[in-house]
């Protein structure tokens, strides 16, 4: 398998470090990057700009060939280089017939200085990390003038020895202390390593129909690459969204590629799912997103983790009494938080307060204002509470489980009289309760209750989740109508197919008896990533991929529908 290095990163699992074809931006110019995606999506995290050299030490054009193991430069004149992460910390180069320049631009008060005979320890504030460069095979030199209280730039060449025209060299990436190494392994058993290491994971990894296979080793690439580890504010190994720009894990996000783990990794998927419990405030609430560095509370996302728990729960055994007893406290906090704190005019339908909570940003559900009270969070919160119900029986928790159910079923009660209207779910203002514009898709959400819900309900929505003149496209349902005056083509929640909402109503589909709808929509979105890869959301018409286009849990959910929907 190749990969284009402008779409998707090169990386390893657990590693921070990264390699991109990056384009021109301002101070940055055009061509082929170390990173660290350490920090947040802040930064883009460059560090090293990459130069190929000839004999002359002149720079040479080349092209970059990616595979999930090594990264091959070729030019034109026959000189190659190979790249490799070795370990979660480690970049890897050898070179034949050419050199590497690595240009580092400085900022604050980065420097570097000669650390031992053929290593140099490059300071970075701005990735607030440091970087050793060492010379394995051939000569080092580096080009480092001083600048009152930093380097003003450092370049550094690694050239060939004379006599093979080989060089070899390693960027090392640390906090503190760099401790030299006894001996290195050979480049070649570093490859096969990190070869057998992905072959495992996709060997593991939700089997599709042989004709997704190209895309199922990409999707188990971008989710395996994007794997960073335990550090910080990082409880537990972390499944980032992408090592392009989103480089945070969101509080709903998480929970898509935990069910795409919980067959063939379920202590993984289960470090995936309780990763924002373990960041819990006292209020019950949880992040919306967390890195390595901190963590944000402004806006939050909305409560998808019972319905999650439940799915994962009747695909695995991992998940026992000790698990359940990790998880009923936090999850009780959570589901309460939403009654006590969102519940702003005491009607008993929690509130989303800003577009942001509800995971659809801009959903034309918010167009007339905040907050917003909308079927969906109610839906969530009463398979949420149905699940502690079940939760607390199986731990012995008897009376807490009668009050859980006696919530999820007044809840239910609550939401059809508070938001069926004239054959449709709708959406209004907190406190006036006036109706929102538009007809986004967020409104049928409430799907996943199945036969929960009235007959008259499951039919109307499953009607309305089939029309090819709405919602449903040759792609698979767009987030806005596209007769809607509010449809965008690349409106992000106003028009575009994204991953989440596709698993969440072909599961809803599924549960109101529907599994035709269930699979034909499977089998449309799988088909539209075969053809556009893993982007973070699409065209509803076109197909195209938009943004960022190595996207985890679009993978995640690519795997679990062509698993559990396609044949």
């Amino acid at each position: 398998m190749n990969f284009d290095l402008n779409v998707v990163p090169f990386s390893r699992r657990e590693s921070f470090l990264a390699i991109s074809l990056l384009p021109e931006a301002q101070d940055r110019q055009q061509g082929l990057y170390l990173r660290t995606v350490r920090g947040g999506d802040d930064k883009f995290g460059e560090a090293f700009h990459i130069d190929m050299l000839d004999e002359s030490g002149q720079s040479v054009p080349f092209q970059a060939i990616a595979c999930p193991e090594l990264i091959r430069l070729e030019s034109t004149a026959g000189i190659t280089a190979e790249i490799c992460i070795s370990d979660r910390r480690t970049f890897r180069i050898r070179t034949k017939g050419c050199g590497i320049r690595l240009t580092f631009r400085t900022a604050a008060y980065d420097y570097a200085y000669q650390a031992a005979s053929s290593s140099w320890e490059v300071n970075s504030f701005t990735h607030e990390c440091r970087f050793m460069l060492t010379a394995l095979v051939g000569d080092l030199k580096m080009e480092v003038p001083w600048d009152k209280i930093k380097s003003s730039y450092v370049i550094a060449d690694f050239l060939p020895e004379g006599k093979s025209g080989i060089s070899e060299f390693a960027v090392e990436e640390f906090h503190t202390v760099w401790e030299p190494r006894n001996a290195w392994e050979s480049f070649d058993d570093a490859v096969k390593q990190v070869k057998e290491e992905f072959n495992q994971w996709l060997d593991r990894s939700l089997h599709l129909p042989e004709r997704l296979h190209e895309s199922r080793e990409l999707a188990a690439y971008i989710t395996w690459s994007c794997l960073v580890p335990a550090e910080g504010c990082l409880t537990r190994p972390a499944m980032y969204m992408s090592k392009n720009w989103m480089t945070n894990i969101w509080s709903w996000d998480h929970c898509f590629n935990a069910m795409a783990l919980v067959r063939h990794d379920p202590k993984l998927a289960w470090d995936q799912f309780m990763i924002f419990f373990d960041r819990q405030d006292e209020s019950g609430l949880i992040p919306d997103f967390i890195n390595n560095k901190y963590e944000l509370w402004n806006c939050n996302k909305p409560p998808i983790h019972g319905w999650t728990l439940s799915w994962m729960m009747a695909r695995t055994d991992y998940i026992k009494d000790a698990q359940l007893r990790e998880v009923y406290e936090p999850l009780s906090k959570w589901t309460k938080w939403w009654f006590r704190y969102r519940d702003g005019d005491g009607d008993g339908i929690p509130q989303y307060n800003h577009g942001n909570d509800s995971g659809w940003d801009n959903s034309t559900a918010f167009n007339n204002g905040i907050p917003v009270e909308s079927p969906d969070l109610a839906a969530f919160l009463i398979l949420q509470a149905e699940l502690l119900a079940e939760i607390a029986g199986l731990l012995g928790y008897a009376e807490e489980a009668s009050e859980w159910r006696r919530l999820a079923e007044g809840t239910l009660e609550k939401m059809i009289r508070h938001f069926w209207k004239d054959g449709r779910f709708t959406a209004c203002s907190s406190g006036t309760h006036e109706l929102s514009e538009g007809d986004s898709l967020l409104l049928f959400v409430p799907i996943l209750l199945g036969k929960r819900l009235p007959e008259q309900i499951r039919t109307a929505l499953l009607k309305g989740l089939r029309d090819e003149e709405r919602f449903l496209t040759t792609n698979g349902w767009a987030t806005e109508s596209v007769k809607s005056p509010f449809y965008n083509p690349d409106g992000y929640w106003r028009g575009p197919i994204w991953a989440p909402s596709t698993m969440l109503l072909v599961e809803g589909a599924a549960a109101a008896g529907d599994r035709e709808l269930a699979e034909e929509v499977a089998r449309r979105f799988c088909s539209m990533l075969d053809r556009s890869g893993m982007a973070e959301n699409f065209d509803a018409i076109t197909g195209q991929g938009l943004r960022d286009r190595a996207f985890t849990w679009t993978s995640s959910v690519f795997l679990i529908l062509g698993n559990e929907y396609t044949t």
